[in-house]
């Protein structure tokens, strides 16, 4: 149960190791001691780190459980073990793949991959975090979404309409979830620096975009929009801004853009 003054027990990371994911677990233990439980691919070999950094941050308590995105049949036992000990106050969609975007649209086996892990994995993911928190009447839902998703675009558009579909998800399971008393936000950060994203750019040779943003800036606002009962929030917040021309410009404008 979220405590008198606000702060969760329990925290539920789906993408244990996600650095952004585990960056807002930290945020949330600045304010206190908290149960997190991690959802992690088996085998992980970033697992022990996670739990270590965790504990480091101040997590009373650190348990790990096998998550397998794709499984989607066995999403509702890893959900069921995650509540055993216990309600969970704020659980963490963090999960996903970025991919070679040139590679995707030209390999339907990676192309379907990428489909099922960011939107089809979420969807399950978030139907049973929905249906656990309005059984318990209340609790915060964190969806890492993308700016790539608000309007795809054709250098990454394989990904982006991954993130354009949970987005769409999540903020509709918000609306679903507001009378009985849970809260959903989605996050769309633009470019966030993480070891994943710095050896991208490196690998295909892009370069660092205006308005990238340190994951613990990602994290700080996160954790503060969710405190308020926001549902959507950019990251950072001067991409809300960006993204609302860019929305407006005619296709055959918009394909000509460097972006």
């Amino acid at each position: 149960m979220i405590n008198a003054v606000g702060n969760p027990q329990s925290i539920l990371l789906f993408g244990g190791t996600s650095e952004i994911g585990l960056a807002i677990c930290a945020e949330y233990l600045k304010k206190g001691p908290a149960r997190v439980v991690l959802a992690v691919v088996p085998g992980d070999p970033l697992r022990d780190t996670a739990v270590a950094q965790l504990k480091a941050a101040g997590a009373s308590q650190v348990d790990v459980l096998d998550f397998d995105a794709l499984d989607t049949a066995a999403h509702p036992e890893v959900v069921e073990k995650a509540w055993a000990e216990g309600d969970i106050d704020v659980a963490i969609v963090a999960f996903g793949l970025l991919g070679n975007a040139e590679e995707l649209w030209q390999d339907q086996r990676k192309a379907v991959q990428i489909a099922q892990i960011n939107y089809t994995a979420a969807v399950s993911v978030g139907v049973l975090l929905g249906e656990k928190m309005k059984a318990q009447g209340f609790g915060r839902i964190i969806a890492m979404s993308s700016a790539a998703g608000e309007r795809v675009r054709r250098s990454n558009f394989v990904y982006g309409s991954t993130k354009a579909g949970l987005d769409g998800f999540y903020l509709g399971l918000g609306e679903a979830l507001r009378p009985f008393g849970p809260r959903v936000l989605v996050i769309r950060p633009g470019q966030v620096r993480t070891t994943t994203t710095v050896e991208h750019w490196k690998a295909t040779g892009a370069k660092e975009a205006p308005l990238t943003v340190d994951k613990e800036e990602v994290a700080a606002l996160a954790v503060a929009a969710s405190e308020k009962g926001k549902e959507l929030i950019w990251a950072p917040g001067a991409f809300r801004y960006v993204m609302m021309i860019l929305r407006h410009i005619p296709r055959p404008i918009f394909r000509k853009l460097p972006v």
